[in-house]
């Protein structure tokens, strides 16, 4: 090899090494590659109204119809109710609208802790008599608002009266396989998520849930936190939303005067606490039940576009 070409030859081998090394040092300097982020989970919630919220038909079959053209899944029946459970069972076949839980409609009537041993029997026999024609319907929850704390009926008292009596119903709750699901209201009961949560674990039993009401707390509490301590207690959603200003502004009641969306539930925090506790991503869909003021095909449209929206959050 000549001098000429041996210089040549070396220097490009330095030239070589020393890209080398830069390219080196270029590429330690660079984060490592990130995976790409899952997608968010599919959100699966099952739209239904409480049947009161159907101003037009005339039958069952009509008013299910109607709110299964409006777009929604599935209702909430009360229960004792003047219909003849068969018309309402054949309502369910021909319509597809799917019957998923009952509301005890006399609790507020019967106190399951009022101090007179024969009015909690009844009360404890109405709550049975959902349990039975749920089981016809093939629902999976009812509705029950325990108690109702007053003067005459203090707070201490509700919590053991009632629960000895749900613990009366246990059996056929088991038996049909329908849950117990207690509701917050303005009852002057359960008034804080912890405390919620400890009454429904004292049962230590996984018939009795807890049917999660998001307008009924904005008045004094956070739907986002009261989700998140409730987790997997909760069986059903009541789905409305509560104005601070307008009750500060027009009376406490005129707060529920508010469309889905313009109250302060504080919805994209609802609807991400709802998929990190799973509620709205399990795979058979869990229901979220509209309570607000309803009527005709137009509102009724109106209540489930409001309701998609929120969902999309």
């Amino acid at each position: 090899m000549s001098n000429y070409s041996r210089r040549d030859f070396l220097a490009a081998s330095a030239a070589a090494a020393a890209i080398s090394a830069s390219a080196l040092a270029a590429g330690a300097r660079q984060p490592p590659t990130q995976p790409a982020a899952a997608p968010p989970p599919k959100r699966t919630l099952r739209k239904a109204v409480m049947i009161g919220m159907c101003g037009d038909g005339n039958s069952v079959l009509e008013k299910f119809q109607v709110l299964r053209d409006c777009g929604f899944e599935g209702v909430e029946m009360d229960c004792p109710t003047p219909t003849p459970i068969d018309e309402i069972l054949a309502a369910q076949e021909k319509s597809g609208l799917k019957i998923h839980g009952l509301v005890d409609s006399v609790h507020w009537k019967w106190h399951l802790n009022c101090p007179a041993e024969e009015v909690r029997l009844k009360g404890r026999e109405a709550l049975e008599q959902c349990l039975r024609d749920g089981k016809r319907y093939g629902i999976t929850s009812v509705l029950l608002v325990p108690a109702v704390v007053n003067p005459q009926q203090p707070y201490d008292e509700a919590w053991t009266l009632t629960q000895a009596e749900i613990r009366k119903a246990l059996p056929l709750a088991k038996e049909t396989g329908i849950a117990i699901a207690v509701e917050n209201v303005w009852n002057n009961f359960l008034l804080s998520p912890l405390e919620a949560a400890r009454y429904v674990d004292e049962f230590n039993d996984p018939m009795v849930r807890f049917h999660f009401d998001i307008g009924n707390v904005i008045n004094y509490g956070y739907p986002d936190q009261w989700i998140r301590i409730l987790g997997p207690r909760i069986a059903k959603l009541h789905i409305k939303d509560f104005s601070r200003k307008k009750r500060d502004n027009e009376g406490l009641w005129k707060g529920f005067e508010v469309e889905l969306g313009d109250g302060d539930a504080g919805w994209a925090a609802v609807m991400k606490a709802l998929d990190d506790i799973g509620y709205s991503t399990a795979p058979a869909g869990n229901w979220a039940t509209a309570e607000v003021g309803g009527g005709d095909r137009k509102r009724l449209r109106q209540v489930s576009d409001q309701m998609d929206k929120l969902f999309a959050m």
